[in-house]
């Protein structure tokens, strides 16, 4: 955590161009992989239509866990390799692609690890912090929450829905931890929070200073 890159939503961290092709996706791993130091060598994408069943039918002797509604993680039963899958319906928006991926690794991570149960009842959003912590906390946070608007002939509406485990004000706070323990002074990267969460990265941090304080 302390040596951690935090990685921005610019083109300096993903120059590529994106389309929404299984190619570029592949991409996006490939450089998720190279900033959260996961061995992609053991690891192989796949996009999936709609529902997990569909790739585990391909699949039937692995096991694995649905990283929220866009992901997929899936472990050989030895630990040898793994799979990672993203939802093809959420390929249309890099930035959650990253977050699903992101989720994704930090299975890897854990569960492929042996760091963490898989029937611990916070195994799910500790995956999610673990993103915070190795430095792609603005996407998962940022994609925590996601507004959809539609129109379709005479109607139009709107949606919101969830992306991960943490709520936007768990991300709020846990960023501005990550902060903390990095001797962080207003960090460049903040800028980049969507406003929900800045809100409650900004409210964390002056809690978390005013702990600080009442202890000196």
């Amino acid at each position: 955590m302390l040596n951690a890159e935090v990685v921005l939503p610019l083109s300096e961290y993903f120059p590529d161009h994106y389309d929404a092709t299984d190619e570029a996706v592949d991409v996006l791993f490939q450089r998720v992989c190279g900033y959260m130091q996961v061995d992609e060598s053991q690891i192989d994408l796949e996009v999936f239509p709609d529902e997990a069943h569909e790739l585990r039918a391909v699949v039937p002797f692995w096991h694995g866990d649905t990283g929220g509604p866009a992901g997929l993680y899936i472990s050989a039963t030895d630990q040898s390799r793994f799979v990672i899958a993203v939802r093809s319906s959420k390929l249309k928006d890099p930035l959650g692609v990253v977050a699903t991926l992101a989720h994704e690794l930090a299975h890897v991570i854990l569960l492929g690890g042996n760091l963490v149960d898989r029937e611990s009842q916070d195994m799910e959003p500790l995956t999610d912090l673990t993103t915070v912590f190795l430095g792609l906390g603005i996407f998962t946070a940022n994609a925590a929450v996601q507004f959809e608007q539609h129109q379709d002939g005479r109607t139009q509406g709107w949606s919101l829905q969830r992306l991960g485990y943490l709520s936007e004000e768990m991300y709020g706070y846990a960023l501005a931890r990550f902060t903390f323990e990095r001797s962080e002074d207003r960090p460049e990267w903040a800028k980049y929070l969507s406003t929900n969460v800045a809100t409650y990265y900004k409210r964390s941090n002056r809690w978390l200073a005013q702990k600080a304080r009442a202890k000196s």
